[in-house]
């Protein structure tokens, strides 16, 4: 290796100490399928050990950072995506994406490490096991989690916001409106956020010595208007219905007010529906969603700083950082109706009876 680029191994450096041919390891780092994946994982663990990163070029820069959000770019995901974008422009770093639905069947981060274009990577709610990450971060390949999905790994830089005090915050605002019965409609179980929020929501009902039911809880593969509408029907056509429903996200809990009104009930005076996320479409409802705000451009911002004091060789002290959330009070929550009040029981539900 030459001196000024002393991190960086060639290609003649990895094939003279695995054995193999330039040209195996070259479609190694190209990304190339005729590779044996035995081959694969001994290149790249070969890279991790003579220095950081693929082999390079001498002279050359890599300018991508490989952004990867394997879901449907909307007003949640994109707002992040976007604040990546942004903040990597002023540093000449430019944005590699992968993202989509489709995206979630790629496997692209074994072969991160060996494509001479990227620096480094975000990787948005990423739908890999937490061992294939300590895999990637095990090679010595920079990148930083968003909005982990489970559980990050010991040593693996992640950014995420406050799920469960968010969560705690909004139930405890419906509890000291007077309401004990209260539905809620969890995301996808394999998801940290889902967990955390639902935590959450139970904490101040138990403060109260309202225990949760099974009865009252419904939980969803994916968290969309459509089955926040199915989830929410369910509970509403319960014998004793809720007075209140928290919702996973502001999709859901949009969900969750058309249910409201094709049986007849008014928002919030006959019952109260609450969100999490605070994006645009719980603002351009009516009644306006209460819901709990996530800094998601922040989120973004704070993902890329990371990053870049990992591509300039600095140390991180706070790998896991969570970022504050905001309870935003608006026009779908209200006090219990009085005829909720005393037994704590629910009355039969008001409106049609057919819908």
């Amino acid at each position: 290796m030459k001196q000024g680029d002393e991190t960086r191994a060639t290609v003649r450096d990895v094939a003279a100490r695995t054995g193999l041919s330039i040209a195996t390891v070259s479609r190694v780092l190209n990304g190339r399928a005729n590779v044996a994946p035995a081959t694969r994982e001994r290149v790249l663990a070969t890279i991790a050990e003579l220095g950081r990163g693929a082999p390079r070029r001498r002279g050359e820069r890599a300018t991508g950072i490989y952004v990867r959000c394997p879901y449907v770019l909307t007003d949640y995901f994109g707002l992040i995506v976007s604040a990546v974008a942004e903040a990597l422009e002023p540093h000449g770093l430019q944005v590699i994406l992968n993202a989509g639905v489709a995206a979630q069947r790629d496997h692209v981060l074994t072969a991160l490490t060996g494509r001479r274009d990227v620096a480094g990577a975000v990787l948005i709610l990423p739908p890999e096991p937490a061992a294939e990450l300590a895999r990637l971060r095990d090679r010595g390949f920079p990148f930083v989690v968003l909005d982990p999905r489970t559980p990050p790994p010991r040593n693996l830089a992640a950014v995420s916001a406050a799920h469960f005090s968010g969560a705690r915050q909004l139930a405890a605002h419906l509890v000291g409106l007077g309401h004990r019965r209260i539905g809620i409609i969890g995301g996808p179980r394999d998801w940290l956020a889902g967990e955390n929020r639902f935590a959450g929501y139970l904490s101040p009902l138990a403060d109260a010595g309202v225990l949760s039911t099974p009865e009252l809880t419904r939980f969803v593969a994916e968290p969309t208007t459509e089955l926040g509408h199915h989830a929410a029907a369910e509970l509403l056509d319960l014998p004793e219905r809720p007075t209140a429903l928290l919702a996973f996200n502001d999709k859901m809990a949009i969900g969750a007010l058309r249910a409201a009104a094709e049986r007849g009930l008014r928002v919030p005076a006959d019952l109260s529906v609450a969100g999490f996320d605070d994006i645009e479409l719980g603002q351009a409802c009516r009644p306006m969603l209460t819901t709990v705000r996530q800094p998601l451009e922040e989120m973004g911002r704070m993902a890329v700083h990371l990053l870049l004091r990992m591509l300039g060789g600095h140390r991180l002290d706070a790998l896991h950082v969570e970022l504050a959330t905001e309870l935003v009070i608006r026009d779908s929550t209200g006090p219990v109706p009085d005829v909720f009040h005393g037994s704590g029981t629910a009355v039969p539900r008001s409106g049609p009876s057919s819908h």
